[in-house]
């Protein structure tokens, strides 16, 4: 089943092609530290790339695989209106797949903590344990937390796995940027550079080639485990000076 995977859950662009079950072709598009992702822009195009590269036709893809987070509001509706939409015109198969699932299954770890960096001063963080190479399994379901709290993620996560001395790895830019906590903890963690800290649009696919379809498009839908920034913000508005005074004016 040829498989099309695409993730914007971070401020990476990332395309997956799957043609076989070895054989998989992605593009990313990384940018540097501060600028503004190219979801909108450089998504289809990314995926024209590897369709041209693997010379088949958009009509070909048979299977739409998209990350649904968690991750940033307006990456994931980028990527989840265009998964949509594809699926639609194309008549392909719509799957969901959860980033964190993603990058604890491309690490080939045994014992992994998926750790994004979720802005705030939090992160996204999943437990994920995988046997004798088998696809990784979910021990603990993502949730947004302050990183001083990824201690106690890996405590529950080794009571459940039952190997309390076992050694956790952890990967993802929130591991990266608040590695102290996690090494305290006893947890590994890669270097800066590593790739495998980064969303694999490629394991995108493997994973979304194995998982069930969405029931309908409309069921498909992201994971943000907390509230967007622009909810919180209109909830905090009529506490501002300045509305206050215009109530005031307007009584």
């Amino acid at each position: 089943m040829i498989t099309l995977g695409l993730d914007t859950s971070t401020p990476s662009t990332a395309v997956g092609l799957r043609l076989g079950a070895d054989e998989v072709l992605e593009a990313r598009d990384d940018p540097p530290p501060g600028a503004h992702p190219g979801h909108t822009t450089r998504l289809l195009t990314l995926a024209d790339r590897l369709l041209a590269e693997a010379q088949i036709a958009w009509s070909d893809v048979e299977r739409i695989a998209a990350g649904i987070g968690p991750g940033t509001f307006t990456g994931l509706r980028v990527g989840l209106a265009t998964a949509r939409g594809l699926a639609q015109s194309l008549s392909a198969e719509l799957v969901g797949v959860s980033g964190l699932h993603a990058l604890a299954e491309g690490t080939g770890g045994h014992a992994v903590l998926a750790v994004l960096d979720a802005r705030r001063g939090e992160v996204y963080a999943a437990a994920y344990v995988s046997e004798g190479g088998a696809p990784a399994r979910e021990l603990l379901a993502p949730r947004a937390l302050k990183p001083a709290d990824l201690a106690g993620l890996m405590v529950q996560a080794r009571e459940l796995d039952g190997r309390r001395a076992g050694v956790w790895d952890a990967f993802g830019d929130g591991a990266v940027r608040y590695r102290r906590y996690l090494l305290a903890a006893g947890a590994r963690v890669g270097s800066d550079e590593s790739p495998l800290h980064r969303i694999s649009a490629s394991t995108i696919c493997q994973i979304g080639a194995r998982a069930p379809r969405a029931d309908a498009r409309e069921a498909l839908l992201p994971e943000y485990c907390r509230r967007p920034d622009a909810e919180l913000a209109l909830e905090r508005a009529p506490a501002e000076p300045g509305h206050r005074t215009l109530q005031r004016a307007a009584g």
